[in-house]
């Protein structure tokens, strides 16, 4: 007979378990090359899966194309009448060279309170809290304050069109009644004049992958060639690389740096350069992040012509990354192709809106206080991300997004660089402190 009085086996925690989902993750490998060479999402899919699974929930996996897999899942609320919030992540990660790092990037090693391997900050970090957070309060049987859709998303990494963007299209009614989102690179802290400042993503600029064709007259590398395409793409390559963009202050990078002038006492006016880079740079690391939020920017990265040395091409490509300001999409794709000239001309291969949302709401006011709840000295600013989130694909559905995946960091750990970087890292307390932050915002949101 069992004693009434025997000690129940404890329920594990989130923070119990986040450290533990965050290493099974990074693991598995579902790089994303863009071109579908990689391994898919599938696996981290089906481990997603079995982590839902495991605490009686019963998510849905599906496939945009064979191995690019998504999972969602809808939370019942304590109060179904209120609109839902989407909790999102993404399972892909660029690749990694495996040379370049101090150790395996898909080994999801454990050193020194770090856990390294590609993903730990974008995004597989925030993807184990999610599931932390969640297999935590289905086993205490506690509610989110409303419904909640969590997804995780293929395909993020090249644009999200065989992940979120795929969803959207084609299972629109995984999101009914959602009208706000939560999702990564934001939320996170940074150091500015000594004071701690988290910094939550209310803004995202657009995406502009591009291609530069130029055409010319093919022919004998010994002749003299007037008309030669290489020539003409490489002007346009050197006059679009070099290209100063001028200095736009969007409503909330205006807000950023004002609420950094209060911090550090430097003056903010928007119509003195020097002034922005110095309150740029008061951010410390951050400003990786930041310093791409006051212009538009436009940089090459691929260059593709000719097949032998004494052989003119007929035709030489190149790709340009181009980032637009909210509002600023037009104006700038009209100055690209002034600066493309005459003889080059642009081709989409991925284009996406840019995002701002008000650092407002009911919504921002939980996010605010479920970060000082755990750190009450901490200050919260909102910021715009240089680069983009599936929070795009969402807004199609009228849905409004904000990054938030909460981490308190040490001021001495690069984190904006560990983005698409060499040796990605995140320390377990932040991983912990995250759990926290989350389950109190599931809570009260």
């Amino acid at each position: 007979m069992t004693s009434q009085n025997a000690a129940q086996t404890p329920v594990p925690s989130a923070q119990d378990e986040v450290v533990g989902i965050c290493q099974d993750l990074l693991r598995i490998d579902t790089s994303n090359f863009g071109d579908d060479s990689g391994p898919g999402e599938r696996a981290a899919a089906e481990y997603v899966m079995t982590s839902l699974h495991e605490v009686g929930l019963e998510p849905e996996l599906f496939e945009s194309e064979r191995g690019r897999a998504s999972v969602v899942v809808r939370l019942p609320g304590a109060d179904p009448t209120r609109p839902a919030l989407v909790l999102h992540g993404h399972l892909d990660v660029v690749p990694a060279q495996a040379d370049d790092w101090q150790v395996d990037p898909f080994g999801g090693e454990e050193i020194d309170g770090l856990l390294w391997g590609r993903g730990a900050v974008d995004m597989k970090d925030m993807d184990a809290m999610m599931l932390a957070v969640v297999r935590q309060m289905v086993r205490e049987g506690r509610k989110p304050a409303r419904d909640v859709v969590l997804a995780f998303f293929a395909d993020e990494e090249a644009g999200g069109a065989l992940g979120a963007r795929w969803a959207v299209d084609h299972r629109p009614e995984l999101f009914e009644g959602a009208t706000e989102a939560i999702s990564e690179v934001g939320g996170f802290s940074t150091q500015i004049n000594g004071q701690r400042a988290y910094l939550l993503q209310t803004a995202e600029k657009g995406i502009g992958w591009l291609r530069l064709v130029a055409d010319g007259r093919a022919g004998h590398g010994s002749q003299v060639q007037t008309d030669n395409a290489v020539v003409h793409l490489a002007a346009a390559v050197a006059r679009i690389g070099q290209h100063r963009w001028p200095y736009v202050m969007t409503p909330t990078v205006e807000a950023l740096l004002r609420g950094v002038g209060e911090l550090t006492g430097l003056p903010f006016d928007p119509e003195d350069p020097a002034g922005v880079d110095a309150l740029v740079a008061a951010m410390g690391s951050a400003a990786r992040f930041v310093g791409a939020t006051v212009q538009n920017t436009s940089n090459p990265s691929q260059l593709a012509a000719g097949y032998k040395a004494n052989v003119i091409p007929g035709r030489a490509e190149a790709t340009i990354d181009a980032r637009f300001l909210p509002g600023h999409e037009e104006s700038a794709m009209a100055t690209l192709r002034e600066l493309a000239g005459e003889h080059v001309r642009i081709e989409p291969i991925h284009q996406d809106i840019a995002l701002e949302v008000p650092f407002s709401g009911n919504l921002v006011d939980a996010m605010t206080a479920s970060l000082l709840a755990e750190d009450p000295e901490a200050v919260v600013l909102p910021y715009a991300l240089s680069g983009g989130t599936d929070n795009k694909s969402l807004a199609r559905l009228g849905i409004t997004g904000y990054g938030f995946a909460p981490l308190l960091l040490p001021e001495t750990l690069d984190f904006p660089g560990m983005f698409h970087g060499v040796d990605e890292r995140v320390p377990t307390d932040s991983l912990k402190f995250g759990t926290r932050v989350l389950d109190r915002l599931l809570a009260t949101c």
